[in-house]
């Protein structure tokens, strides 16, 4: 009997572990580590809770140590997108008219069993897949995730309680329904608590999804999706396939039950699905959910009143923890001349004492970048400065060895043009482009802060002066939709700074907060009279 209200408190967020030398979690991340390097993994699909193998197998290797093989996952065919799309529908109805608090229960199950059983595995596969080094994992694959899953749940508790008024005579109800089809949520490499957000945030919400991350995270989402299932995830809820892109795109934005897309990746990735989808819109039962981050150029705007050492200090984290492949990675700073060479010179100090190498090895601050492409495209940019006549310089770093990994030297550029190419375009790479103005003209510089990309995640600004923060924060008001002030612009915690951009860098609809939550559901409006009316005339109709 179904008689009571559920509450689910506001969480706390999950402690960051340090993994200082000799400590418990130190050892056991450790043993993890080489638990997994010693076995070669055979990585199946998921549909219909069932493990799915294919004719086609892929390598995967550590971006830091290609030498060595990881295991193999079994890449999937339209064939494979089809079943998945049929494994969701089927579940629909049943995962809908599931009671929340068995909903609910799965996701908070799945959270702790991260919290404890498997987050030494969790954050092994992230670290040998993604190339993250310790701390870089546990903020992203066990805190970021474990928080992701608790506050959902306390979001969405607070959405169901969201009630209308009801007149004596009367009572208003809001029902929240799931979409009516299935969402297919596309994942990035660089986050896995990504990877598991973009699917579990509609599938809380009672949807269905087909769920295709990108095959240089599937090593740490098959994990992921075996903690899905041991906390109790019914079969078809959530499908976990491997096609290539434009497979799975061409038959999800082509079905008439295709409800909404969950998706981090590329600005062109996502223009080119919502074309695609509005093409198709004709076709399709309702108006799909369009819901998508896409990358930065984000920025650092230091005023002529700000501390050095502050700023040294969060360019350097901002800038090169885990090799800038953070959408929200510092990749532009503008310094004041007054203070510019005194930054300069401290900042070139503090990345030379960076070590690089591999994540296992828990001296190195930076790894290796995610793949051969970016390791090339990176490498395209670094020569280009070494080519540029003059108008950019490389002051720190430069090179790069792909050896034994994929590995780009953090580097530091000094462009004399403000609009110099790598201030504009973005790179997601551990190489970050700094621009001298002058100190009397900071008012001048915000225009061009404002109008160099077409993005708009985050950005930070520091200051001493309270009057220049203020004038800053109201001049890059849509510069970034995650603004800090003297802090870096990395680094948002679940529940305390909803994650998201506008302008090219997405929709804005903050991930991390009740906000998204709202994107999965379909409200219904119930209004029931308790004595209806028996006759159509009002009091006015009567005569005098």
């Amino acid at each position: 009997m179904h008689n009571a209200y559920f509450h689910y408190a506001e969480p706390k967020n999950e402690p960051v572990l340090n993994y200082a030398p000799g400590s418990a979690e130190r050892k056991a991340l450790q043993q993890a580590l080489a638990d997994l390097k010693a076995e070669t993994r055979d990585i199946p699909m998921y549909i219909n809770g069932k493990e799915v193998r294919s004719n086609s197998q892929k390598e995967i290797r550590p971006p830091h140590e290609t030498g060595h093989l990881l295991g193999h996952f079994h890449e999937g065919t339209g064939e494979h997108v089809k079943q998945a799309i049929d494994a969701a529908l089927a579940a629909r109805q049943s995962w809908a008219d599931m009671a929340w608090e068995h909903r609910a229960s799965i996701f908070m199950k799945a959270a702790e069993l991260l919290a404890t059983k498997y987050r030494w595995r969790m954050n092994a596969a992230t670290m040998l897949g993604q190339s993250k080094n310790a701390y870089q994992a546990e903020i992203d694959s066990a805190c970021e995730l474990i928080d992701f899953l608790r506050f959902n749940v306390h979001f969405l508790t607070q959405i169901y309680n969201q009630q209308p008024l009801s007149p004596q005579g009367f009572h208003n109800r809001m029902e929240y329904r799931p979409l009516e089809g299935f969402i297919l949520a596309v994942t990035p490499f660089n986050f896995t608590a990504i990877g598991g957000n973009l699917p579990t945030a509609p599938a809380m919400c009672g949807n269905v999804v087909v769920w295709k991350p990108a095959n240089t995270q599937i090593y740490s989402a098959s994990v992921f999706m075996e903690i899905l299932l041991e906390a109790g995830l019914p079969a078809g809820v959530i499908n976990l396939v491997y096609p290539s892109g434009p497979t799975i795109g061409d038959i999800c934005f082509k079905h008439p039950d295709f409800a909404g897309v969950h998706f981090t990746g590329s600005t062109g990735v996502f223009q080119t699905m919502w074309k695609t989808i509005g093409e198709n819109i004709a076709n399709y039962k309702s108006y799909p959910r369009i819901v998508g981050e896409t990358g930065g150029k984000d920025f650092v705007m230091v005023h002529p009143s700000a501390n050095v050492d502050s700023v040294v200090a969060n360019i350097a984290r901002g800038a090169f923890e885990y090799q800038g492949q953070k959408c929200s990675a510092a990749s532009r700073a503008y310094l004041p001349s007054n203070l510019a060479e005194e930054i300069k010179e401290k900042l070139i100090a503090e990345v030379r004492t960076m070590k690089m190498g591999r994540v296992d090895d828990f001296t190195n601050f930076v790894n290796a970048v995610i793949d051969e492409k970016s390791f090339n495209n990176l490498a395209k940019y670094i020569d280009g400065v070494k080519n540029s006549a003059g108008k950019a310089k490389i002051i720190c770093g430069g090179n790069y060895d792909k050896t034994n990994g994929w590995f780009i030297e953090p580097t530091i550029i000094e462009a004399m043009d403000p609009y110099y190419v790598t201030m504009c375009e973005e790179l997601f790479g551990p190489v970050m482009t700094i621009h001298v103005y002058d100190a009397d003209k900071w008012e001048d510089i915000l225009h061009v802060v404002d109008n160099t990309s077409g993005y708009a995640l985050t950005g930070a600004i520091f200051a001493q002066d309270r009057y220049a923060l203020e004038t800053m924060t109201k001049k890059l008001v849509n510069a970034a939709g995650n603004f800090y002030i003297n802090d870096k612009p990395t680094g948002a915690v679940v529940g305390q700074q909803p994650f998201g951009g506008a302008r090219a860098s997405g929709t804005n609809d903050k991930a991390g907060s009740i906000l998204n939550l709202y994107r999965w559901l379909n409200a219904r409006t119930v209004k029931e009279t308790y004595v209806p009316v028996t006759n159509y005339r009002y009091p006015f109709h009567q005569a005098d």
